[in-house]
């Protein structure tokens, strides 16, 4: 049997589906039927792409295959990362993997055309096969992380799905307004190493800022940081400023900077230091001095730049 021939009989018995499912997505992409059709016409486009998909994704761990896709001699295919996973065995017939190529199935996915995975999140654009991946990756939308600091929150999702997960699940508060005026009270502020980060909400222009707080170590010094990140891309993020200040008997420290997309995790901008940084002895001082307890009070304003 010549080499990847029985792949090619498989794939050739799919090759209507495939086509179909081709057709279908440039349709949508030109009409976006799925707004203006009926139930028959979604459920007739969700069975093409399901034959895709079956055709497709590797039956180990159910993701895309792309190049080598490996087959054994009864044409079974296999992702190249589940390969080396298997001791060349075929996980459907227990056959010697070997190291045969599908590469019909290669070729035939060169000419595929799909939608992007987020297309439920708002993404209509239509993409090479092997193109969609790195489009995937950096898609405006795509899921968010929790901007959440100080806990291991896994969770994804929207704008709208994190703000009612922020204030149910991390009771965040949320408020109205483009100024703001808050107070960070900790008793005994030498204990650094249990940091203390605090988090608060705000909608501004019809969108949300994040503005952090955070005591930690910044080498060998304890210092406290804030600063404002953006629920949205760095690209709408730039079309905004900020400016904090702290201060008290006569002095105070002044920060004004571009908010941060929450694409970027909390440490990075941290660690970056892009925020209003305050060295423990003067956030003492503009507590009054007793050190004792911390009381900063945190005056904010954002505003849109013209």
């Amino acid at each position: 049997m010549a080499r990847g021939g029985v792949c090619k009989d498989v794939i050739e018995s799919h090759l209507k589906v495939l086509r179909h499912d081709l057709v279908m997505a440039k349709a949508d992409k030109m009409s976006n039927i799925t707004k203006n059709t009926n139930g028959a016409t979604e459920k007739c486009k969700t069975s093409s792409t399901n034959g895709v998909y079956e055709l497709l994704e590797c039956p180990m761990c159910s993701k895309l295959m792309y190049p080598p896709i490996h087959q054994c001699p009864n044409g079974h295919t296999l992702c190249s990362n589940c390969k080396s996973r298997v001791q060349n065995s075929c996980p459907t017939c227990r056959s010697e993997l070997g190291n045969i190529r599908c590469l019909a199935l290669e070729k035939i996915a060169e000419s595929l055309e799909l939608p992007c995975r987020h297309q439920s999140l708002g993404c209509h654009d239509i993409f090479p096969y092997y193109s969609k991946p790195k489009h995937e990756q950096n898609c405006r939308f795509r899921p968010y992380n929790c901007p959440y600091a100080g806990s291991e929150c896994t969770v994804r999702g929207d704008i709208p799905n994190l703000l009612a997960h922020l204030n149910n699940d991390h009771s965040v508060d949320i408020h109205d307004g483009c100024t703001f005026n808050h107070r960070y009270v900790k008793s005994n502020p030498h204990e650094v190493e249990n940091a203390t980060w605090m988090l608060t909400v705000f909608n501004c222009y019809g969108r949300q800022f994040c503005l952090h707080f955070e005591a930690y170590q910044l080498g060998m010094a304890p210092v406290y940081i804030s600063f404002l990140r953006f629920m949205g891309e760095d690209t709408e993020a730039k079309n905004f400023s900020y400016s904090l200040e702290v201060g008290g008997y006569g002095r105070k420290l002044t920060w004004q900077g571009v908010p941060r997309s929450i694409r970027d995790s909390h440490q990075k901008i941290r660690d970056s230091q892009d925020g209003l940084v305050i060295p423990r002895k003067l956030a003492l001082f503009f507590s009054g001095g007793n050190r004792k307890e911390l009381k900063l009070r945190v005056i904010g304003h954002i505003w849109k730049e013209q």
